[in-house]
């Protein structure tokens, strides 16, 4: 087969790697792609961008694909697989009526309302003093409806806060049409967990709970970013927990989106809030997390092709089980400095390949470019080195042995990643 990765962050680099890993597969294309995708066996990337959908669809009928898989969600939501399959190619991801659990924080609620799967209490708006005025004098999550590049989310500690992104969103229009519509959410405690289904529409493979850190300093503080590193089993979520949020949360909403005639196939995921009355939705997604895609390909120990395959075909055995391996894995992410504000770019990047050599240690470029033969950073987050180990703490040691060996100037990482879990002796 040949197969056809969309995107070029560290979530299509591992999404790379283990395509091309697999022996069913005899080449691989990238569309943009990114030098650590050039540089893996069978791979070749084409210079077209993951957000247009006319031209990547020409070019996986130029390329004779038998299986795309989307990475990011904006051509998701653009309708990439609808125009995959009007081509008759192969996709793993959703439609846009389905990708809109993503594209629209408004109807994931609805779907979660006809559900009846738990989450937040919200309400939605479009008009800023009506917002206001829902508005409590406690913490409280503001959420642009739309996809907003991952900065369309306020957790605002204080009702100034949350009024200044309300101004923000409805008043200056910071994110356009996105957040033309807003919602005012009940603020949740507790810890967070990310749980990944493979799904068919009908069916779903749950990966093991992750966990990622999504603070730029060391002990959860400074402000949000994409991801600085993320660890797989997260024992938060243990085997039973699992199953119960597969039973309530993943499965409804399956049926819910088969019953309106748009069925998921592809990768859900599902950030929860581990509270006091048990597991909450705070948002789906439409595709594998970024950092969490890293570390839980990288526990896979056989061939997913098969599987991938019979999900995008609607058609996973009822046996079907995703081939785990035992242990953990660690992934440290490697960040340009400035970031997450905005990352210095065009500083070339030593001590790759060395740390690349390193046991059970593999590094996921993110946002690199190459100048001649130098790699250099180009973007906020530049690398992820992802260890897997027997343990949490021999994968977050070789992942962290990576990172002493890669260099650049004012380079950011954490050194605490695995934190919680460390300290529940896991």
């Amino acid at each position: 087969m040949r197969a056809m990765v969309i995107g070029s962050g560290g979530r299509e680099h591992a999404l790379v790697r283990v395509l091309a890993d697999s022996p069913r597969i005899s080449a691989v294309v990238a569309a943009p792609g990114n030098p650590g995708m050039a540089s893996t066996p069978k791979t070749r990337c084409l210079a077209v961008s993951a957000d247009n959908v006319a031209a990547l669809t020409a070019a996986a009928v130029a390329e004779r694909v038998d299986l795309v898989v989307v990475g990011p969600e904006a051509p998701l939501v653009g309708g990439l697989v609808d125009a995959l399959h009007a081509a008759g190619i192969r996709a793993l991801g959703p439609t846009a009526a389905a990708a809109r659990l993503e594209g629209s924080k408004a109807f994931a609620k609805e779907v979660m309302a006809s559900a009846g799967i738990p989450t937040a209490a919200s309400q939605t708006f479009t008009d800023l003093a009506a917002a206001r005025c829902a508005l409590p004098d406690g913490p409280v999550v503001i959420k642009a409806d739309g996809l907003a590049a991952g900065k369309g989310v306020v957790v605002a500690p204080d009702r100034a806060t949350a009024e200044a992104a309300l101004v923000q969103m409805l008043g200056e229009g910071r994110f356009g049409v996105a957040g033309a519509t807003v919602l005012v959410e009940e603020h949740l405690a507790g810890e967070e967990v990310s749980v990944i289904a493979l799904c068919d529409g009908q069916r779903a493979l749950c990966f093991p709970a992750a966990q990622d850190h999504k603070r730029i300093g060391e002990g959860d503080t400074g402000p949000n970013t994409g991801g600085m590193g993320a660890y797989v089993p997260a024992p938060a979520l243990d085997a039973a927990g699992l199953a119960a949020v597969q039973r309530t949360v993943i499965e409804p909403v399956l049926a819910d989106l088969q019953a309106r005639g748009t069925p998921f196939v592809g990768f859900l995921f599902a950030g929860l809030m581990l509270t006091a009355q048990g597991p909450k939705v705070l948002e789906f997604n439409v595709r594998l997390g970024d950092p969490e895609a890293q570390v839980l390909l990288a526990l896979l120990d056989g061939d997913p092709v098969p599987l991938l395959v019979a999900a995008a075909d609607g058609a996973l055995p009822a046996d079907a089980a995703l081939p785990l391996g035992p242990g953990a894995a660690a992934c440290v992410v490697l960040a340009a400095e400035g970031y997450p504000a905005a990352g210095r770019r065009g500083d070339p990047i030593e001590g790759l390949a060395a740390a690349e050599a390193l046991p059970d240690t593999t590094v996921v470029h993110a946002g690199t470019r190459r100048e001649g033969e130098q790699v250099v950073t180009a973007g906020g987050r530049v690398l992820g080195v992802v260890g897997r180990g027997d343990d949490l703490r021999q994968a977050l040691d070789r992942a962290y042995a990576g990172c002493t060996l890669i260099r650049w100037p004012g380079q950011q990482l954490r050194r605490d990643i695995g934190h919680r879990a460390l300290a529940r002796g896991g």
